[in-house]
């Protein structure tokens, strides 16, 4: 699939999916680049596209394929009353891609009304004419025309996907009057939730927790695992992107497991696994009938997911990065957290706090497992450590495999019960500040930081 997903206009890229329908792992992506490495020349007749006149190879299956994906996805809605019914407006925009007509005949699908597209964003149009970055994960800046037209046409709930409709990004008009935008950990925990409530009420035998399987990566909320502790189903998680976890929820289904749902916090999720990778399309129409079913009970996605960190514990997240074009430079940051105190030795406290665990999945180290070896696969061509504070917090920094940043990923986990969101969020911030101070080093390292 050519994407270059939500990049900017000068990026080009693609997905390659191997025969199970996930994205490749390895080996195939060694076989691929060696196949590619091999025919470096194009063939004599490789211009001549009459070939492929009266060739068996060549159809056209979208209209199956849709026939059969909508099929697929009705499966999915649980109140179609609710749906027929709803007064709740939502906007739509595809931020100049392809998710306009997808999404409309998913909300079809459901019985619900049409969303209001924003129709300068409506159509595919590669310059991203509205938009220095065409992704929704950057939050209000993609979403300023979607806010003009939700406030004209009083509309509660903005669903706003990427130029390749994979991701998602929901904001939800507050009481206050200002609009929130849901981060993906905080969408991911309301999708789960609700995939769950509603499964829940089909399955009443609990036995049938035992084969019920949710998952997530490694760098995003544990939120999945804290309701999983309490309801009894299986939590997993995977390495980043959806190419670990649309494998593992393929060899999960292979031996008759049921898998409701995975995400990570990029925004990405995937509600239904007839399709093994995010999709931005199902989840847009998932999300906005668990709104119009909110709306029944009089509650917001936003007061939903407060009932959900007061059932489950309260997990805050913050995450960000700094832009480092130079590779010698960041091998030289992660090698001096190798060799922090002396050769070979992480860091044992950052600032004032103080570390309890380290996991290197460069290396492949893990000093929480008895053998001290990592469970999770190790590359040892991308960077990536987790520390675990004595104080619950897990917080992550690693390399992107797509652009020139060094990530962090940082949460802070609280037992159920009355703890105080805004110690929680004060305590993550002043981790998160000694973090970038003691071990990203920005002055040492010249690193730009992310752009308010």
């Amino acid at each position: 699939m050519i994407t270059a997903s939500h990049n900017p206009k000068q990026d080009d890229g693609y997905k390659v999916y191997w025969a199970n329908g996930a994205q490749i792992t390895h080996p195939h992506d060694k076989g691929i680049s060696q196949a590619i490495e091999e025919n470096l020349e194009p063939w004599p007749q490789a211009w001549d596209d009459s070939l492929l006149n009266g060739s068996p190879l060549l159809h056209d299956p979208s209209a199956s394929i849709s026939k059969d994906y909508y099929e697929d996805l009705r499966k999915y809605c649980f109140h179609r009353s609710v749906n027929k019914e709803t007064k709740l407006k939502f906007v739509h925009t595809s931020v100049h891609g392809v998710g306009h007509r997808f999404v409309q005949s998913a909300f079809r699908a459901f019985d619900f009304a049409p969303p209001e597209a924003v129709p300068e964003q409506k159509d595919p149009d590669p310059e991203f004419p509205t938009v220095k970055y065409p992704n929704p994960e950057e939050g209000e800046g993609v979403l300023t025309l979607s806010f003009a037209l939700a406030d004209k046409i009083k509309a509660k709930v903005i669903l706003a996907n990427d130029p390749d409709a994979d991701r998602l990004a929901v904001a939800e008009k507050q009481d206050s009057g200002e609009w929130r935008v849901f981060s993906g950990n905080e969408l991911g925990a309301l999708l789960g939730w609700w995939l769950f409530t509603c499964w829940k009420e089909k399955n009443q035998d609990p036995s049938a927790l035992k084969d019920t399987y949710m998952l997530s990566s490694t760098v995003s909320s544990k939120i999945l695992r804290a309701i999983a502790l309490k309801e009894g189903f299986h939590f997993e998680e995977t390495l980043t992107g959806f190419k670990w976890m649309g494998n593992r929820a393929k060899q999960l289904i292979d031996q008759g497991k049921n898998v409701l749902f995975a995400f990570e916090e990029a925004i990405g999720y995937m509600c239904c696994p007839f399709v093994l990778d995010k999709d931005g399309v199902s989840a847009a129409v998932i999300s906005a009938e668990l709104a119009s079913f909110l709306a029944t009970k009089n509650l917001s996605l936003s007061q939903q997911l407060k009932a959900i960190y007061v059932e489950y514990g309260y997990h805050i997240t913050k995450a960000s990065y700094f832009i480092c074009h130079d590779q010698g430079t960041i091998k030289k940051l992660f090698e001096n957290l190798r060799n922090y105190d002396g050769k070979n030795n992480y860091p044992k406290t950052c600032g004032r706090f103080e570390i309890s665990g380290i996991r290197d999945l460069t290396t492949g180290y893990d000093d929480g497992q008895p053998d001290k070896k990592a469970v999770l696969p190790t590359s040892k061509s991308s960077q990536m450590i987790s520390f675990t504070f004595a104080n619950g917090c897990v917080a992550t920094m690693r390399t992107s495999g797509t652009e020139p940043k060094i990530k962090y990923y940082a949460e802070l986990c609280a037992p159920p019960g009355n703890s105080d969101p805004e110690q929680l969020k004060k305590e993550l911030n002043e981790l998160v500040t000694a973090i970038e101070e003691h071990f990203f080093q920005p002055q040492k390292y010249n690193l730009q930081a992310k752009a308010e």
